[in-house]
């Protein structure tokens, strides 16, 4: 690929912290979506349904979809996604939770 070709692409990263004050509200939500999914095979829906009721991260996790956070952006195209979340222990204080502080990227990237 030449650079023109390249620079057509974009990384955007995204960290949230998110506080859950109704997992069972969540857990109602993240389970209607996946009844919704009709392309769901019945082995993946039921593991899907299994790993949501125990866990507040995944339901989180099948409520947030990257597609929906770029899909009306003018003169873009989702590529490729990943994500994932889990349950952490949060401390506003850390240093480690500076929006101010400059995460060291090199690139220039970061906003």
């Amino acid at each position: 690929m030449s650079g023109d070709e390249t620079s057509r692409y974009v990384r955007l990263r995204v960290e949230m912290v998110v506080e859950v004050d109704d997992v069972e509200k969540l857990t109602g939500a993240a389970l209607a979506r996946i009844a919704e999914d009709e392309q769901m095979p019945a082995e993946e829906r039921a593991h899907a349904e299994a790993a949501v009721k125990e866990d507040g991260a995944e339901a989180l996790a099948y409520l947030v979809d990257p597609f929906d956070l770029v899909s009306e952006v003018p003169g873009t195209e989702l590529t490729q996604a990943s994500w994932s979340s889990e349950a952490i222990d949060y401390d506003p204080d850390a240093p480690d939770w500076d929006p101010d502080q400059d995460d060291g990227d090199e690139d220039g990237d970061a906003v």
